[in-house]
């Protein structure tokens, strides 16, 4: 049970730490953190789990991530359905913690958005579904290929964590005003459950693209880019 505990707390902390960044810093008054914050505290969760869990579990803390992993050849395909539970789990309970702290702030009037994901209306910047789906299977493709990369017995030992979470920083300068960037099916479910839009009918946007960006990029790195010796 170690690795799918630390799967759940990898990803309640993914979870917690980057969307409770844009719920309750992003545009606090005159000290809001902004898009560039926002990045940034969604890659240092990765890094800061990945050193402390990825030891015990691999630190995928993504379903994108095990199923890349899995068609990568790095992962046993009984592990999936197991490893996926433990994420919605840790992503449900972060975001249900996240809602509790928020209505304790004076003048609370509801949740809004609550950091969801979406497309057309509820895209930051009213891009439409075509792009959003383009956007997140691009980025997550991208995103496996760094991290089948990184963690490749020919890569340098120890740095994986660093490349991974910089890539996920990079990934959410380039996608928060188009989709409030997922790729990460778990993450968009999380808020998604709390937020006051529409959130859950874009829902499986969020799934289907980064499953099917995160195969593909494990597709391209195990055929194309990863040494056979």
């Amino acid at each position: 049970m170690d690795k799918y505990l630390a799967e759940l707390l990898g990803t309640f902390w993914l979870v917690f730490g980057g969307c409770g960044s844009a719920v309750i810093a992003a545009a606090f008054p005159e000290l809001g953190i902004g898009f560039a914050g926002v990045s940034l505290a969604f890659g240092l969760t990765v890094l800061t789990a990945a050193y402390a869990l990825g030891h015990i579990s691999g630190g995928h803390f993504n379903p994108a991530v095990s199923f890349g992993l899995w068609v990568g050849g790095r992962f046993e395909a009984k592990e999936l359905i197991p490893y996926i539970f433990s994420q919605l789990i840790g992503a449900s309970i972060a975001g249900w913690m996240l809602y509790l702290i928020v209505q304790g702030q004076a003048g609370f009037t509801g949740t809004g958005g609550f950091a969801s994901n979406g497309f057309g209306e509820l895209s930051p910047a009213q891009y439409s579904l075509g792009s959003a789906l383009i956007i997140e299977i691009v980025l997550t493709a991208i995103f496996l290929i760094v991290i089948m990369g990184a963690t490749d017995r020919h890569a340098p030992i120890g740095f994986a964590p660093i490349a991974i979470g910089l890539a996920l920083t990079l990934i959410h300068l380039i996608s928060i005003p188009v989709t409030n960037t997922s790729v990460n099916p778990v993450r968009s479910t999380g808020v998604a459950l709390f937020a006051e839009t529409t959130a859950l009918s874009q829902l499986w946007l969020f799934w289907l693209a980064p499953i099917v960006g995160g195969i593909l990029g494990a597709l391209i790195y195990k055929s194309l880019l990863e040494k056979k010796a």
